[in-house]
């Protein structure tokens, strides 16, 4: 299903227009002029309505976090939110993921997000998952060594999918649960993760650290053309309100 049309999109993306980068490949390599005193750069894969966003920027200041969303009506929702808080440490950009290496230099990223992740169900829409070894190729581009991917589903079958891709794409697998939340809540959650969970559904999450690779594996981009990603929610997945 394709996500509500919010009311007055245009208006409200103009007054949270700080937040956007509009040319993110004339930032590649530059991105902590941002915010000079970071720490790190964090990414995030489609962060939705930026619930986790928000939360996860406001927990860690010291961080300049990058949020990648494609679908306006969502990322305006974030980008509010982001506002309300206050927060002058968290971008947005309107983009692919297959165009991560056009938007950041080789090591530019310490840690990458991905969370409930369209699945693609049929095999031939692999790679089209975003934890398919091609595209955990494609991250390795952007994080530096010893960087990491924290990655969540509820979608069990495509998490078993992505323990077996990680180590082919040179990171080591730890902090790896099937029931995130079996003894309380446990980080940050999204708003589809807190829905799950109040459905009874087990959280599956994992950590990919990448480790050296001599040959440095080779991605092949997709076709032309051809996105990451749909505009559209997860499979399976019903838009949770505003």
């Amino acid at each position: 299903m394709r996500m509500r049309k919010k009311p007055n999109l245009v208006p409200r993306m103009e007054r949270c227009a700080r937040f956007l980068i509009s040319d993110p490949a004339e930032r590649a390599g530059k991105w902590r002029e941002l915010k000079p005193d970071a720490d790190a750069v964090w990414l995030e894969l489609g962060c939705g309505k930026g619930r986790f966003t928000a939360q996860t920027a406001a927990r860690n200041p010291s961080v300049l976090y990058i949020a990648i969303e494609r679908v306006a009506d969502a990322m305006v929702v974030a980008m509010e939110r982001c506002a309300e808080m206050g927060l002058d440490n968290v971008f947005f950009i309107d983009g692919d993921a297959a165009m991560l290496r056009e938007y950041f230099a080789p090591g530019e990223v310490q840690r990458l997000f991905i969370n409930f992740c369209d699945p693609w169900p049929s095999n031939r829409h692999a790679r089209r998952r975003l934890t398919h070894e091609n595209f955990l190729v494609l991250y390795r581009g952007i994080l530096q060594d010893g960087g990491e991917i924290h990655f969540k589903t509820d979608n069990r079958d495509l998490f078993e999918y992505s323990l077996f891709q990680f180590p082919k794409a040179g990171y080591e697998l730890s902090e790896v649960t099937r029931n995130l939340h079996e003894n309380g809540i446990c980080g940050v959650m999204t708003d589809y993760e807190e829905k799950f969970h109040n459905m009874g559904t087990p959280i599956n999450r994992c950590v990919g650290t990448k480790q050296p690779m001599d040959p440095e594996p080779v991605y092949i981009p997709l076709q032309t053309g051809q996105p990451a990603a749909e505009e559209e929610l997860p499979q399976g997945h019903e838009e949770p309100q505003d």
